[in-house]
């Protein structure tokens, strides 16, 4: 019988984000500091040796999806090798990236040839001079350029990734669903979440579930039909489009919080695991893993963890228990 990792709470932790670089060759200005620069070393961060050891223990204990993310991913030395590492570990049957897509034409066909599968792609406008403005010094071309070599290479379903933010990007929600349309692939609109400082200041900007599913209905006129979830999807309340190739999401982590049904927890790069967005516990494995504990032990450390994840964040009211690192620290 396979193993399951089950909260306190009787939720099923089937989903592991990894972080596996702080770098980032974008700055949005809702992710990072204008001012801040990551601090970490090569020794500071997860080996590939270290990642494989803790995504083989946490498929041992039941996990079946990772999903690939920074800082940007892409930056990271020997990513195709750790796409690699991951989905040859057995029990792993889903292996998703999240990226910015600047290199992902590069990288597109090598990744799904190791075991990358699937994408979700980071695009908050498709005016070139605003893109930049968001991302500080981003290029609409190379991500677009991203997005056709992931469909040319095979990877689905290709998801686009949009933080709706009021007086930024909320006169393009429409022109982005059609863009997806057009393109054959997923879309979902996020709301801005208070991570960090700059993540707190992007909430004035903050547009709720109920109006961005208003806006989407309106524009495509209805013609949507609700998706189920299964037990390792992501937070999205997704719905088909009628007579497409495409679905639409909203996911919101603020409004209409998810936790619930939260099914996953976090590595960043440096191997401290987060149970939770909205809290500050964590541990390190990668202590762990680098002391003389076996295998049993790390699991044990796990399961102890898990036990600890909270019941749920909150986003909507307290901010000062939110940890002061920056989203690209954490993975998104």
């Amino acid at each position: 019988m396979k193993n399951k990792l089950i909260d306190k709470f009787g939720r099923e932790i089937s989903y592991l984000r990894i972080s596996i670089t702080e770098h980032c060759n974008y700055r949005c200005f809702y992710c990072r500091d204008a001012e801040h620069t990551p601090n970490c070393k090569r020794e500071d961060i997860l080996s590939y040796e270290d990642i494989q050891r803790i995504v083989r223990l946490f498929a041992e204990l039941g996990i079946s999806k990772v999903r690939v993310t920074g800082g940007e991913p892409l930056l990271r030395r020997g990513i195709v090798k750790i796409a690699k590492l991951i989905s040859s570990v057995d029990g792993i049957t889903d292996v998703p990236l999240s990226t910015n897509a600047h290199l992902l034409g590069k990288f597109a066909d090598k990744l799904f040839k190791n075991g990358i599968n699937r994408v979700n792609i980071s695009i908050d406008s498709l005016i070139p001079e605003r893109f930049k403005e968001i991302t500080r010094g981003g290029d609409i071309a190379e991500v677009m350029n991203g997005i056709d070599e992931a469909i040319k290479a095979g990877m689905s379903p290709i998801k686009l990734n949009v933080v709706a933010m009021r007086g930024v990007n909320d006169d393009e929600i429409e022109s982005l669903i059609d863009f997806a349309i057009d393109k054959g692939i997923d879309i979902r609109f996020i709301e801005t979440m208070p991570i960090g400082n700059a993540g707190i200041e992007a909430s004035a900007q903050h547009i709720s579930e109920k109006e961005l599913l208003s806006k989407i209905t309106q524009h495509l006129k209805g013609k949507l039909t609700p998706i189920a979830s299964s037990k390792t999807d992501g937070p999205a309340s997704s719905f088909k489009i009628d007579n497409t190739q495409s679905s639409v999401g909203v996911i919101s982590a603020v409004s209409n919080h998810f936790c619930q049904t939260c099914n996953r927890v976090r590595l960043t790069a440096k191997g401290d695991l987060i149970l939770c967005l909205g809290q500050e516990d964590s541990i390190s494995l990668k202590d762990a893993v680098r002391s003389d504990l076996s295998d049993e032990a790390i699991k044990a450390m796990i399961m102890n963890a898990i036990n600890k994840k909270p019941e749920k964040h909150v986003f909507n009211s307290v901010v000062d228990n939110i940890s002061n690192r920056q989203m690209a620290e954490i993975g998104g």
